[in-house]
């Protein structure tokens, strides 16, 4: 899948996925229906491009890479590779601090120059991701790091249809 330009978005047939922050959903499109939509989790501290801020940036991204096909439901990664480990209740709770990035990770790099491509701002250089989570962690309310968190089984849906090149828009409600 190549990637797209601004001017292409969003695409008329192909799919791409919407993710709303203000009412913490994902809604994957093809062209213009709505085939599945599912509860998400971004930034704690709110939307924003700034590295460092732990914020979620908004506009035009594109799936730069789909990280993890193939390993277990639960695989937990560090630094975009599967530590071996499989997160289960044990392992959580002896690494209480931990930022669990699970199952599979769809990162994103923006397409909009100044707003999340380039400089201070660039979501691929910040490691924006849409990855999995514990399932003891909330969705549905801003509670990740700048991230988008989902659970395993709407990341797995996700991550047969997102192939890399794919068109992600980050928004807020009304935005």
């Amino acid at each position: 899948m190549r990637t797209p330009t601004l001017a292409e978005l969003p695409p008329s047939q192909d799919g791409w996925a919407e993710i709303d922050t203000g009412q913490q959903k994902l809604r994957w499109w093809q062209g213009r229906e709505v085939l599945f939509e599912c509860d998400i989790s971004s930034g704690e501290a709110g939307v924003g491009q700034q590295e460092g801020s732990g914020q979620t940036p908004h506009g035009w991204h594109y799936v730069r890479a789909a990280i993890g096909a193939g390993l277990p439901e639960n695989a937990v990664f560090r630094g975009r590779r599967w530590t071996g480990e499989v997160f289960s209740e044990a392992l959580g709770s002896a690494h209480p601090e931990r930022d669990w990035i699970l199952t599979r990770i769809l990162w994103l790099c923006g397409l909009e120059k100044g707003v999340n491509r380039g400089g201070q701002v660039d979501s691929q250089r910040r490691y924006i991701y849409l990855h999995g989570t514990p399932p003891d962690q909330p969705m549905g309310k801003p509670a990740s790091h700048g991230c988008i968190r989902m659970r395993n089984q709407d990341l797995l849906r996700l991550f047969e249809c997102a192939l890399p090149g794919t068109p992600v828009w980050l928004h807020g409600s009304g935005s």
